[in-house]
């Protein structure tokens, strides 16, 4: 038998749902219509739409007329998906209600928990339309002892396709920006820092006329092709290591917001592919001191976003928990957010439709209610 919950769950619960109300109208003031997502979702489409961490931490479970089921892990993806379902058109939207993930160990975060959010579909210029979204999340909160952190996803993937190798690296590269180790294996090997593969090694040894037989699920035209891109790789030049250096200074690079522009403008200068997104960044910084945020307080970490949600590609953000005057990376965000221009690409080919550009972002009211209290 279940225990019933403790006076304090109850009241805990109560507290970050009377928060949520609050901020969800605050979201509705700013012009945002408000919508409901299911709390069970077809798993099947939607999780190769999360990535790889919010796959590992569904809750995944089978209907016998469904088919496999998940229940929801964040609003974003089925917001999306219902708003280019309806069209491509311009669109404000927030919503509130609980998100479910699975936790590795038992500490702050926890595995079922609310979320209150605000999702911008807008033709207009990206940095004003993400400058809108940070701006109000972000007055919304400036009561508590929170640290801003920005980063852009769009700026390192404008570096890496900029490398001067073969597309299937870059795509490989890409493929694993969300995860670090993963992809700083693969520039050191690309680089002709590590080793190849004792498996790749032994592929290729066999060549494409080895009397081997075949066992699994790939026919000979597909052994023989593979056979043949990593032959292509295998006689490619490596990397030049003055690349890899500029990448991993790009990827290190963490500074005040304003420090970083001036940065990231100075390596443009021999990194090109990245001067249209840097530009970008200084648009964005722009709108959002126009909207009166300290640009000062901000911190800029290139970093920022990998290891999270996939579904972003350009700018990303959170406002964390504050510890001697630093951001706590230990402690679960109070809000997140920022652009995934693609994914609207995605379920608006799905839908019929065209894609639109679209940013939002999300807050714990739970954490905030929390924080409040403890003022």
């Amino acid at each position: 038998m279940t225990a019933a919950p403790t006076s304090g769950t109850r009241a805990t619960k109560a507290a970050a749902r009377a928060t949520g109300e609050r901020l969800l109208q605050a979201f509705a003031l700013a012009g945002a219509a408000e919508v409901e997502a299911d709390i069970l979702l077809p798993a099947e489409v939607l999780l190769d739409l999360y990535g790889e961490d919010i796959r590992a931490r569904a809750f995944v479970t089978q209907d016998p007329l469904r088919g496999e089921m998940m229940m929801r892990p964040d609003f974003t993806v089925p917001v999306v998906q219902m708003h280019m379902a309806r069209g491509s058109d311009p669109a404000r939207y927030c919503y509130m209600g609980e998100v479910f993930r699975k936790q590795e160990h038992r500490g702050p975060r926890t595995a079922e928990y609310f979320q209150v959010g605000y999702e911008l579909f807008a033709r207009a210029a990206p940095p004003e339309a993400d400058a809108e979204v940070f701006a109000l999340i972000s007055r919304l909160l400036a009561h508590l002892p929170l640290t801003p952190v920005i980063g852009d996803i769009g700026i390192l993937t404008a570096a890496v396709r900029g490398l001067p190798t073969l597309d299937s690296r870059k795509a490989a590269l890409l493929r694993h920006i969300w995860r670090p180790r993963r992809f700083r294996a693969l520039i050191e090997r690309y680089a002709g820092a590590a080793a190849m593969p004792p498996g790749r090694q032994v592929l290729l040894s066999g060549g494409a006329g080895s009397d081997a037989p075949f066992i699994g699920l790939r026919g000979e035209a597909e052994v023989e092709a593979r056979i043949a891109a990593l032959q292509e790789d295998a006689a490619a030049p490596p990397i030049p290591a003055a690349e890899v250096a500029r990448l991993g200074q790009l990827f290190a690079l963490v500074a005040p917001a304003p420090e970083a522009l001036e940065r990231l403008a100075a390596l443009a200068a021999e990194m090109p592919a990245i001067a249209p997104a840097v530009a970008q960044l200084g648009a964005r910084l722009a709108a959002m001191a126009a909207r009166g945020v300290d640009l000062d307080t901000l911190t800029y970490d290139a970093s920022h976003g990998r290891g999270t949600m996939e579904y972003y590609d350009g700018f990303v953000f959170a406002l964390r928990q504050t510890t001697a005057g630093r951001a706590d990376p230990r402690l679960p965000p109070v809000a997140t957010g920022g652009r995934y221009d693609a994914l609207t690409a995605v379920l608006g080919a799905a839908a019929g439709h065209g894609s639109i550009p679209a940013v939002g972002g999300v807050i714990r009211p739970g954490l905030v209610a929390e924080l409040e209290a403890a003022r």
